[in-house]
């Protein structure tokens, strides 16, 4: 197993957010937060940010945190420039108790096939703030391309080829 070598730890975070950038189809999706002066961007993928923001959702019903956030009351704009540090291969929640703090662990996707170590990030956040973020990154992911109701693939603005429809009927569009 790797050993984890934490880039940073951001304990406590001053804003966390995710954003996505280009358009949909295109866009690329990222991973935020700022402590001070320091700002950590990871580069994630569309689907880590859907099971983020479920994640997020079911630790939080889970410690019994109230659902009333206002998502308004928190800046979920990515600060610039947008440089990111790496991509993330895999994303953890936790919840340390005596702190009161949720957890957001960023593992790097290694770039060999058995890393000595993977390089990490860990963003601490209150659960009002990883609430926005789960509520954001949650709109974020809608706003992409609609998806095939009959093979769950994305459909494009110029059309779309089912598989689940064996080359029947015509090319389904966007209306």
């Amino acid at each position: 197993m790797a050993e984890a070598n934490i880039l940073h730890d951001l304990n406590p975070v001053t804003h966390i957010t995710i954003g996505a950038i280009g358009e949909p189809g295109k866009r690329t999706f990222y991973l935020q937060g700022r402590q001070g002066l320091t700002i950590v961007t990871l580069i994630v993928e569309k689907e880590q940010v859907a099971a983020l923001s479920r994640g997020i959702d079911e630790l939080l019903e889970r410690l019994g945190v109230e659902k009333n956030v206002l998502v308004n009351a928190y800046t979920m704009e990515l600060s610039q420039p947008v440089e990111p540090l790496f991509r993330a291969g895999q994303l953890g929640l936790g919840y340390d108790a005596e702190q009161k703090m949720m957890v957001l662990v960023a593992y790097a996707l290694p770039e060999e096939e058995e890393p000595v170590s993977v390089d990490v990030v860990r963003f601490w956040a209150t659960a009002e703030q990883m609430r926005a973020v789960a509520r954001h990154a949650a709109g974020i992911v809608a706003a992409g391309r609609p998806t095939c109701v009959l093979c769950g693939r994305p459909i494009d603005p110029a059309g779309h080829f089912c598989p689940k429809r064996n080359g029947h009927g015509e090319r389904a569009t966007l209306t």
